[in-house]
């Protein structure tokens, strides 16, 4: 039978340039292949193909050897394969990866880390990592690879590398000893993985529980302050210090919901009326969008709080006709000085009031703590149709 008869029709030019060959007296090389089964189904084979020739030199025949590799190429499918699947994971995997020879210079690196450094494979084959590292911690970056290169321990450290459009964000770096069956290091497997978000929460939490910290021990000295200048000898001792103290923990819930941010005028003027009950409908508010910062946000509400409710006890709160007004406004300043803001409380229509006869914890409250925390100016007038109180600081010390 024909040869022919055992080679693919897509593979009989091979057959062609073989019998090219052998005429040329040219043997031919071992090459791997496809041929047919008697039953018709493929095999992968290794074809050597001689001339033979006669005494004279001439080529009579040919002398072909064919070789069974079926395993040796399913063994190189899986292979492949596999190297596919690593390649995959390797190219796709959330972190920058690299592996280095034992004496720590990088051999290969994944397709991550050229995409978020904008390198070639050539730029890191001639300058190293070095390029991407940042200059403040490269030297002592490596100073400790180096140092664990040595010991054959896991290496651990957090830096900055720099980004394609060079951007410097912060990564966790890891490397890992593989070894062989003597224990000896063979490579290092590595891995950069971003934390810049997670490293700036953590700041966050940080300087939040700082400020926690701080605004918890600012808050026990105001309460103890509370306890202290409060007249106990007077019977509503106990109820004017839970008042007090509600005032305080109604600045704090409005603190949080606002993540101690800037608090409008009027909403934190509102919060403290709450306290009021039906009192609140005598009091009108008139004045413009101005956000206080929280220091100067809870200055201004213990000051509202305590006038509150003086006025509810003794003032125009205190009867059905009485009236209170809070107008707040931002004057303009004159040339070369900063602008003003400006707050006021008038009462009108209670029962004739007067000065106290002594300054109380009250007065300091709505006087003393604004002036010394806002930098403030105020006054306070206790006519007879209705006490009122004005106040005045640079814009810059409740912004």
């Amino acid at each position: 039978m024909n040869v022919r008869t055992l080679i693919p029709e897509d593979r009989q030019a091979e057959e062609d340039a073989i019998i090219a060959s052998i005429t040329r007296g040219e043997r031919v090389p071992t090459f791997e292949t496809v041929r047919k089964r008697k039953d018709g189904s493929a095999i992968d084979v290794a074809v050597t193909v001689s001339p033979v020739l006669d005494s004279e030199g001439r080529v009579v025949a040919a002398s072909k050897i064919a070789r069974d590799i079926s395993l040796k190429k399913e063994t190189q499918r899986r292979l492949e394969e596999s190297e596919a699947r690593l390649s995959l994971l390797a190219d796709n995997m959330s972190q920058l990866a690299w592996i280095a020879g034992r004496d720590g210079r990088v051999v290969w690196r994944n397709k991550r880390w050229f995409d978020y450094t904008g390198t070639t494979p050539e730029e890191m084959e001639a300058s190293g990592r070095q390029t991407v590292q940042h200059p403040d911690y490269s030297e002592a970056v490596n100073a400790r690879f180096r140092d664990h290169l040595a010991s054959g321990e896991d290496w651990e450290d957090t830096f900055p590398l720099r980004s394609a459009n060079g951007e410097w964000r912060w990564f966790l770096s890891r490397a890992t000893p593989i070894r062989d069956e003597a224990r000896s290091i063979l490579y290092w497997f590595g891995t950069n993985t971003d934390v810049t978000e997670m490293r700036d929460a953590e700041q966050r939490i940080e300087l939040l529980l700082q400020e926690v910290n701080h605004r918890s021990k600012n808050m026990l000295s105001i309460i103890q302050s509370l306890a202290r200048r409060t007249d106990k000898n007077r019977p509503d001792f106990i109820e004017r210090l839970e008042q007090r103290i509600r005032s305080l923990a109604a600045s704090q819930d409005l603190l949080v919901r606002r993540a101690w941010s800037s608090i409008p005028v009027r909403e934190m003027i509102d919060t403290q009326l709450q306290t009021l009950v039906d009192s609140h409908v005598q009091v009108r508010l008139d004045g413009p969008e101005v956000l206080l910062s929280p220091g100067a946000a809870e200055a201004l509400a213990m000051a509202i709080h305590e006038m509150g409710t003086n006025a509810l006890k003794y003032g125009a709160l205190s009867v059905p006709d009485g009236r209170v007004a809070i107008e707040w406004s931002v004057e303009p300043a004159p040339e070369g000085e900063a602008p003003g803001f400006r707050i006021a409380w008038h009462e009108q229509g209670g029962p004739p009031v007067s000065a106290p006869t002594r300054p109380g914890f009250g007065t300091r409250i709505i006087v003393d703590v604004p002036r010394v925390k806002l930098n403030a100016q105020v006054e306070t007038a206790y006519d007879p149709s209705g006490f009122a109180w004005y106040l005045a600081c640079p814009v810059s010390a409740i912004l």
